[in-house]
């Protein structure tokens, strides 16, 4: 009699344990589990693995790009029978990398981009660094948080330019063109009619919504995390796997990348 109230109870255990979990990724029909944003943000910062991404502008393939971390490229270099060392990213906190090239258009020449940026634990960033490289030039920028400053150098066939921008300084796209236009900004901004931004109230106003939903990637609907946002009136959305490895980035100007998996847009 023990014996079969024992199996009873390890088969409620088990029909009961595996209708949690089916509610758990399937049972949500009506709408999507909001989930906090830094959970997210936590995932994409520490993702084991490379995103390999192939970018799209209305819906013609334009190139390619590679979303990798620090935490992962270091977890790839150690040994798999061993744990990681306690504190990995304590010493050295966060690094994320993006790396890539991508055709404008009938522009012939393609453009190559290879940016990273540093975090320190806390997940705060403190510096950027960018350079784009075309045939005829090169552009370059960098900045650290605590000097507030980006640094900008352009060198080329035709042109050489270098010089600091104060995060004041970028507070509009019209400062930017009397940077670097000088005498000929007035006669550019009198033609087009570019909107004063300020970065403060911009960063008010862009907060990101993050809730775990699933889409289908080839022949299977999965989990992921979806991250989503509006700047300047466009809206910008970013799926996400379960890991943190960043699986499809929509953005404003019909400009998409995503994973090969993931089915053409």
């Amino acid at each position: 009699m023990t014996n079969r109230l024992t199996f009873c109870a390890i088969v409620v255990f088990w029909v009961t344990m595996n209708v949690f979990l089916w509610r758990a990724e399937y049972g949500v029909r009506g709408g999507d589990t909001p989930v906090p944003f830094e959970l997210v943000w936590r995932k994409i910062l520490t993702a084991p693995d490379a995103s390999s991404l192939s970018v799209y502008q209305n819906r013609e393939r334009m190139g390619y790009a590679e979303f990798s971390t620090s935490v992962g490229q270091s977890m790839a270099a150690l040994d798999e029978d061993k744990l990681p060392p306690e504190g990995l990213v304590k010493r050295a906190g966060y690094q994320v990398h993006l790396a890539g090239n991508v055709a404008l258009g009938d522009f012939t020449n393609r453009l190559k981009f290879d940016g990273r940026v540093l975090f320190t634990s806390a997940r705060q960033w403190q510096e950027f660094t960018l350079k784009i490289t075309s045939r005829y030039s090169v552009v370059e920028l960098h900045s650290i948080a605590t000097n507030q400053v980006v640094h900008v150098k352009i060198s080329g066939e035709a042109m050489a330019m270098e010089r600091d921008l104060t995060f004041a300084e970028l507070e509009n796209p019209g400062a930017l063109v009397r940077a670097f236009m000088g005498n000929f900004a007035d006669a550019l901004l009198g033609t087009v009619d570019f909107p004063e931004i300020s970065p403060a109230d911009e960063a008010q106003k862009l907060t990101w919504d993050a809730r775990r939903t699933r889409v289908k990637i080839g022949t299977e609907a999965v989990p992921v995390y979806r991250l989503e946002t509006s700047a300047l009136g466009h809206t910008i959305v970013v799926d996400v796997s379960t890991l943190g490895e960043v699986l499809r980035v929509d953005l404003p100007g019909g400009i998409s990348a995503r994973i090969d998996e993931w089915s053409k847009p």
